[in-house]
């Protein structure tokens, strides 16, 4: 269950199935049972029979075992076979095994006879790939070290630490054998540790109601207060469960874990897998090939809302994801995503990376050495700022994935947090005094208004988030009866120069609130300088900026309906002023209309003279107060997105 191989072309398996007569071999590969089809395929294959040679590499390379497919892809191109994503394949399985100039030769070769653009696309970036990683050093600032205590001929992997705990998922001590990878299922256990130091007597499996012994369990995140678990949970090898990999949640209650239950998260036809919680257990990150994804797996995010339930859920990008597989995300106090990818810049099989934010844009950059190498590295989890665990099946390790320490001995590693909070308000009655709104929604949006986070406020009205330097923001506060409301915010010009800090750790806070207006039904609202030139109802570009406004407002708040209106002096005659003011706010409508706004939200409504705000004006200020453009909501209907599906509680205090 540790990695999806999802292959980028699909095979047609009715067409192969025709040159293949042991059907039994055929059916262990349908049933994705690969490390069985390898064996029985091997028992039938033919001197000169490139399709069957094809099965083998695949079925190695989907059971976790690309090292040994090399000489089978290698065998199936010479002997002729026309599916070009074996050379692809060939050259992953050659950087597994560390053969980066034959992996370079053989994609310089396809790329000169390929036909497929897609799959020479691939070979091109492997092969650029392979020539940039000649500007890695040996070493690095990072240092490993094999958690021997811990690891066994068996494979140990997904190491996270919890409370004064390493948890992590083993297929020791399992008799049962899942025939997806040849290898025993896999249970969570737990050890008792002071950072690196294990105490091996305190090792044990978690409850059987966590673990099956016929179900393959997965990687596993805990809340702060380690009270709450995420894990993944799947792979009992039937052929319809392929995909069912799922997350699900525990609370731990009366010295033990209560029954798990689905996250909402998941998706039926889905492998959704890795999860990683943040320390204020309101985000979560995975890792998921579900539909309308850019390839193999990728890396999602997703807020958690008062209600224990999951929302917002958000692939990453392009900048991130891949065509091929990114798993296992983790992220750092200070904001960094550290993930696993087979298909970004890398030694072979599955490198860490690490994602930073820098002036709104993502960069990817590969830790190099030891960090990674030539076999599978994945499974980060910080423990601080420098230090952590990580999991690799690297050669001179025990066997299989063993666990490994790191630590960053960059001298030259600076971390500033940048944090922004803030509080909801309302004004207090009909006074200009403002007061606490608690239990808002406060949303957090990027420049493109993308959003990046969401939170919810508690009965003080206090919200806080993760800020990047030099980036812009836009914050939308939410609430029931309230007009959403937005505001600005800005890094830019704000940040520290590193270089001159001596902490190793610097706290940088900003503020900004937000003031949420009460909707009143029916209430005229002023729009502040609607102007229109003597006689004209056409809108002067003063006039637009101001439209401009009322357009954000309805678009932020899209359950509301209103009424555009406008009112004249009474300096010419009732009809001419009816007529008039009629025409105004129709043009005003129009505007707001082309901006995007759907026509059945609002109407116009011209007033003339009939609602003067100071009868007998005669100064030109007393009647521009009566020339105006106002609004009202005529209707209002609250749609709460976090009330729909399973009210499932992740958190009680949510």
């Amino acid at each position: 269950m540790k990695i999806p191989k999802v292959i980028l072309l699909f095979i047609i398996i009715v067409f192969i199935g025709s040159c293949i007569n042991n059907k039994s071999a055929l059916k262990s590969f349908n049933n994705a049972e690969y490390n069985n089809a390898a064996e029985k395929f091997q028992k039938i294959v033919k001197e000169d029979d490139p399709k069957t040679n094809f099965l083998i590499a695949e079925a190695y390379r989907r059971s976790n075992q690309i090292n040994e497919a090399e000489k089978y892809y290698l065998k199936s191109i010479n002997q002729g076979l026309g599916n070009e994503m074996a050379y692809y394949y060939l050259i992953l399985s050659l950087k597994a095994n560390n053969k980066y100039n034959a992996a370079d030769s053989i994609a310089k070769k396809y790329i000169q006879i390929g036909n497929d653009e897609s799959v020479i696309s691939l070979v091109r970036n492997e092969s650029l790939f392979i020539t940039n990683l000649k500007k890695y050093p040996d070493t690095s600032y990072y240092k490993v070290k094999n958690l021997q205590a811990i690891n066994t001929d068996f494979a140990e992997y997904a190491p996270s630490y919890s409370n004064g705990k390493l948890y992590f998922v083993s297929n020791r001590l399992t008799e049962k054998i899942y025939k997806g990878t040849g290898t025993p299922f896999t249970d969570l256990f737990e050890v008792v540790t002071k950072g690196a130091n294990v105490e091996l007597g305190s090792l044990k499996k978690l409850d059987e109601n966590i673990n099956n012994e016929q179900v393959n369990e997965g990687s596993i995140t805990f809340s702060e207060d380690g009270t709450y678990m995420i894990f993944a949970k799947g792979n009992d090898g039937k052929s319809s469960g392929r995909n069912n990999v799922d997350l699900y949640f525990s609370r731990y209650r009366r010295g033990g874990w209560t029954n798990p239950r689905l996250l909402n998260v998941n998706t039926s036809r889905s492998w959704d897998s890795t999860p990683f919680l943040t320390k204020d257990g309101k985000t979560l990150y995975f890792a998921s090939n579900r539909d309308k994804g850019f390839g193999g797996t990728d890396i999602y995010k997703a807020n958690l809302n008062r209600r224990g339930r999951w929302i917002n859920i958000q692939n990453l990008g392009p900048v991130i994801n891949t065509p091929g597989n990114e798993v296992f995300p983790s992220v750092t106090d200070d904001g960094r995503l550290y993930f696993s990818s087979d298909s970004h810049e890398g030694f072979g099989g599955l490198d860490i990376f690490v994602a930073t934010r820098v002036a709104g844009e993502i960069k990817i950059s590969n830790p190099g050495k030891p960090l990674n190498s030539t076999g599978d590295d994945f499974g980060v989890n910080p423990f601080n700022p420098t230090r952590g665990f990580f999991t690799s099946n690297r050669s001179g390790g025990k066997g299989d994935d063993d666990i490994y320490t790191f630590v960053n001995n960059d001298p030259n590693l600076k971390i500033v947090n940048y944090t922004l909070k803030g509080s909801t308000l309302t004004p207090k009655g009909e006074s200009e005094d403002l007061e606490i709104l608690g239990n808002s929604v406060v949303k957090l949006l990027d420049a493109e208004e993308n959003i990046i986070d969401e939170t919810f406020t508690d009965n003080n009205g206090n919200f806080k988030f993760k800020v990047y330097s030099e980036e812009d923001y836009i914050l939308i506060g939410e609430k029931e009866n309230y007009f959403n409301t937005r505001g600005v915010f800005s890094t830019i010009g704000k940040s520290l120069d590193k270089s001159k800090l001596k902490e190793f750790i610097t706290e940088v806070e900003f503020e900004k609130n937000l003031v949420l207006d009460k909707i009143v039904m029916n209430k005229a609202i002023l729009l502040d300088n609607i102007y229109y030139d003597l006689d004209k109802s056409d809108i002067r570009p003063d006039a637009a900026v101001e439209l401009n406004k009322l357009v954000v407002i309805m678009r932020d708040n899209p359950s509301i309906s209103i009424e555009l209106s406008s009112h004249t002096d009474d300096r010419a005659s009732v009809d001419y002023n009816q007529d008039l003011s009629q025409r105004r706010a129709e043009s005003a409508v129009s505007y707001i209309i082309d901006k995007g706004i759907n026509e059945n939200r609002i109407i116009a409504k011209g007033y003339g003279e009939s609602q003067l705000l100071i009868t007998n004006a005669q100064t030109e200020e007393e009647h521009q107060i009566n020339r105006r453009t106002e609004f009202k909501v005529t209707s209002y209907e609250f749609i709460d997105e976090d009330q729909a599906g399973d009210e499932e509680r992740f958190f009680n205090n949510n």
